[in-house]
C-alpha cells in the first residue's frame, strides 16, 4: 500500500501579503507550489490537499455587505460564505493540478470535496469569540452593526479607529465525509477537503445537522483528518522554511529535527508566537498525538528539498522515523 500524506497548503501557498489576490496571481503561486509535490507523487504517495481561505472568505463577507446595502441582496451566512470559498478555490486547485500532472505525464484523478467538520456547540469558543473576520469597520460603523445583527467586534491593530467583526472558533472533533476521503485517497484520486478548516456544522437535540456561526483552524483540521485516516505524513506549508528558536533574534537557531516531547516543552514554555507558528505546531502535536508518524512545517516552495523542513516525530529516530506510530 502507498504512503499517504495529508497536506495543508497555508502562507504564501495561494496569496502572499503584498498582493492584490486576483486570480491569476493566486493560479500562479498555487501552479508553483503544486509542483513542489510532483516529487511525492513520483515517489508513491497518494495524496489529500487542503487549504486556507482567509482572504477569500474575508472577500465574500465583503460582498456580502456590498449587496445587501446597494442592492438589498441578502447576506448569507458563514456557513455558506466557507462552502463558497472551499469550492471556488478547491477549483481553482485541481484546475492548476489536472494543468501540472499532464506537464509531467502523470495521469492521476483530481477530486474537490466540500467538506463539513463536527464541532460541540457547547465549546468554550463560542463563549469567547476571537476569529477576525471581514472588512474593518469603524467603531460607529460596527456599533450600528452589533446593534442589528447581533455581531461582536473587538479592536484590530490595523489603526485607531478599526473594529473588526469576530467569532468563535470550536475545536474540530470529526470529520463528516472522512471515510469517502480516506477511500478515494486510497484509490490513487488527489483529493482536496477539508479546506479553510472546513464549515463548522452540529448536531441539534433532534440529531438534525445545523451550521455554526464559526471558523474551524485550517491546520487543527487538517491534522484530525490526517489522524482519522491513518495518514503517514502530515505537511504544513507555510512561509517559513523551518521551525525557529528565538525567531528573528541574533541567537536564531533552527530545529530540524524534534520529537513530541520536545515540542510540547518549547510550546508550553512561549516559544512559538501565537500568531503565526503555534497553531501549526499544535496542528502537529495533535496528528502525532492520533497515531501519525512524522509531521513536517517547511515553506511551500521548498518541499521538494530534503535540506528544508523541520520534522517532529514521537521519538526522532532518522533510521525509523517513517514508521506509523500503532495506536
Amino acid at each position: 500500500m502507498n504512503k499517504l500524506a495529508v497536506i495543508a497548503l497555508g502562507g504564501n501557498a495561494l496569496l502572499r501579503v503584498d498582493q492584490a489576490g486576483t486570480i491569476e496571481e493566486q493560479e500562479k503561486n498555487t501552479t508553483a507550489t503544486l509542483e513542489n509535490l510532483v516529487f511525492l507523487i513520483k515517489a508513491g504517495y497518494d495524496l489529500v490537499l487542503s487549504h486556507g481561505n482567509g482572504p477569500q472568505v474575508g472577500n465574500i463577507l465583503m460582498r456580502n455587505d456590498a449587496g445587501e446595502s446597494q442592492y438589498d441582496i441578502p447576506p448569507m451566512p458563514l456557513d455558506i460564505c466557507v462552502a463558497d470559498s472551499q469550492g471556488g478555490i478547491g477549483y481553482m486547485i485541481e484546475r492548476m493540478l489536472r494543468n501540472v500532472l499532464k506537464k509531467h505525464n502523470i495521469e492521476k484523478e483530481v477530486v474537490t470535496l466540500v467538506t463539513a467538520v463536527i464541532v460541540n456547540d457547547k465549546d468554550p469558543a463560542f463563549a469567547n469569540p476571537t476569529k477576525r473576520v471581514g472588512k474593518v469597520y469603524t467603531k460607529l460603523e460596527a456599533d450600528a452593526l452589533a446593534e442589528k445583527k447581533k455581531w461582536i467586534f473587538k479592536k484590530s491593530p490595523k489603526g485607531d479607529d478599526a473594529w473588526r467583526r469576530v467569532v468563535p472558533s470550536p475545536q474540530p472533533l470529526r470529520i463528516v465525509n472522512e471515510k469517502v476521503v480516506e477511500t478515494l485517497a486510497r484509490q490513487g484520486v488527489i483529493t482536496i477537503a477539508v479546506g479553510g478548516g472546513g464549515i463548522p456544522v452540529y448536531y441539534d437535540e433532534n440529531g438534525d445537522v445545523r451550521a455554526a456561526e464559526a471558523v474551524i483552524d485550517k491546520d487543527l483540521a487538517c491534522a484530525l483528518l490526517a489522524a482519522r485516516i491513518e495518514a503517514d505524513e502530515f505537511y504544513v506549508l507555510t512561509d517559513v522554511p523551518y521551525i525557529y528558536r528565538n525567531f528573528n533574534k541574533p541567537d536564531q537557531e533552527i530545529l530540524e529535527f524534534l520529537d513530541y516531547k520536545d515540542t510540547v516543552r518549547y510550546l508550553e514554555s512561549g516559544e512559538f508566537g501565537e500568531g503565526s507558528m503555534a497553531p501549526k505546531i499544535r496542528a502537529c502535536l495533535q496528528f502525532i498525538e492520533g497515531g501519525g508518524a512524522k509531521a513536517i512545517i517547511t515553506e511551500a516552495f521548498k518541499l521538494e528539498d530534503k535540506n528544508y523542513g523541520s520534522k517532529i516525530t514521537r521519538n526522532y529516530d532518522p533510521v525509523d522515523s517513517n514508521k506509523r506510530i500503532k495506536k
